[in-house]
């Protein structure tokens, strides 16, 4: 299991938010060193989170994959 996936979608996301008490993220593991990482956000702040053309979600998934490669795991960021 990714050490610090979660946790570094989850401070990324409730930095962006005006609600960051609805911030959740769950995590689920694919096998085969593939996960999931579901972001759910207040209706209110799903703007936020994605941004202009989608420019902040592919920051995110951009992050995640960066600091997942060195595990060399595949690790995909839903924003639900």
């Amino acid at each position: 299991m990714v050490t610090g996936m979660k946790e570094l979608v989850e401070v990324i996301a409730k930095a962006l938010v005006d609600n960051p008490d609805e911030v959740v993220v769950t995590e689920k593991d694919n096998g085969k060193n593939n996960i999931t990482i579901e972001l759910h956000v207040a209706a209110s702040d799903m703007g936020k989170v994605i941004g202009k053309q989608g420019r902040i979600a592919k920051a995110i998934r951009s992050v995640v994959k960066a600091a997942s490669s060195k595990e060399n795991l595949k690790v995909e960021v839903e924003i639900v």
